[in-house]
């Protein structure tokens, strides 16, 4: 007996990981990106934001950006440049969601649309300012069509592409598609109910959405124009390949403080981050704040 309970004992099959620690496994890689990419370089830049070349405790670092009026311009034409497309880019983004997901087009067009924009929501950096000034610098192809067969100068209507506003209409190439696929899912909650009930009830077209249908779309149209603004204050790559490292940005003007042999003050640029940090931090939790209010209608 002894031995057939010594065998038993031997074969009894080892205990199963339970969903919870295979969940814990699976999610394990997230924090250590987070934590390696995320966290731990924030902590850092907090840290140098506050702290000398000697590591020291100052709040020079801090001072220096009021000080510098080319850094105070830099902060104004960032948050210029990310107002202007985040409007824009809500605007326009809304009429195309707007189209592919509630208008009467052919049922192939919504994922071919939706297609292009995954992609073009992520084409930026010096392939999108390649594909910019190829087609609208100063010999680009567009360019030369417009003066060749219009008559239509660019130059002389005072555009340029590497400008203030040809900086704004690159970032509009990626803001728009963004805004379509952050959108789409609200419009997709807006329930066939609410419009038959409208319109039985005498509603125009017009009054539905004055009434019902952008009252509901409010709190994720704000959110999505607060994430557009975000993701285009943080954007370099693009400006800095179109307009070149002296267009006054304050990503760039970070690049400079932080990389830069001329303008080489890292504690400097920490604290060009953490005023960054501070803009984005609070544009994303008011964007995930109106996203919670806008699935409220979803639900």
């Amino acid at each position: 007996m002894t031995a057939i309970a010594a065998a038993a004992t031997v074969a009894k099959p080892a205990r199963r990981l339970s969903s919870t620690t295979l969940a814990l496994i699976g999610v394990t890689p997230f924090f250590v990106f987070a934590l390696m990419f995320l966290i731990f370089p924030t902590i850092i830049l907090v840290f140098g934001a506050f702290v000398d070349q000697s590591g020291n405790p100052t709040l020079n670092n801090i001072y220096k950006i009021f000080q510098n009026p080319t850094l105070v311009d830099a902060y104004v034409v960032s948050l210029k440049v990310s107002l202007i497309t985040a409007v824009g880019g809500a605007i326009l983004g809304l009429a195309l969601a707007q189209a592919i997901v509630l208008g009467n087009l052919p049922r192939w067009m919504r994922p071919a649309v939706s297609t292009f924009c995954g992609v073009a929501s992520n084409f930026a950096g010096v392939p999108l300012a390649f594909a910019f000034i190829a087609s609208i610098g100063p010999r680009g192809l567009l360019t030369l069509w417009l003066s060749d067969y219009l008559g239509i100068s660019l130059r002389a209507l005072g555009f340029s592409v590497i400008s203030f506003w040809g900086v704004v209409l690159a970032y509009l190439f990626f803001e728009i598609p963004l805004m379509v696929l952050i959108i789409a899912p609200a419009l997709d909650g807006l329930k066939r109910e609410w419009r038959e009930a409208a319109t039985t009830l005498g509603a125009t077209s017009l009054d539905y959405w004055r009434h019902i249908g952008l009252p509901v779309l409010w709190p994720s149209l704000v959110g999505s124009t607060v994430l557009l603004f975000a993701n285009s204050f943080g954007a370099i790559a693009t400006a800095y390949a179109l307009a070149g490292p002296g267009f006054n940005i304050i990503t760039i003007q970070l690049n400079n403080q932080i990389r830069g042999d001329v303008l080489h003050d890292q504690n400097l640029g920490y604290a060009i981050a953490l005023g960054m940090i501070v803009i984005t931090g609070v544009s994303n939790g008011l964007y995930i704040w109106l996203r919670e209010r806008g699935e409220r209608w979803t639900r």
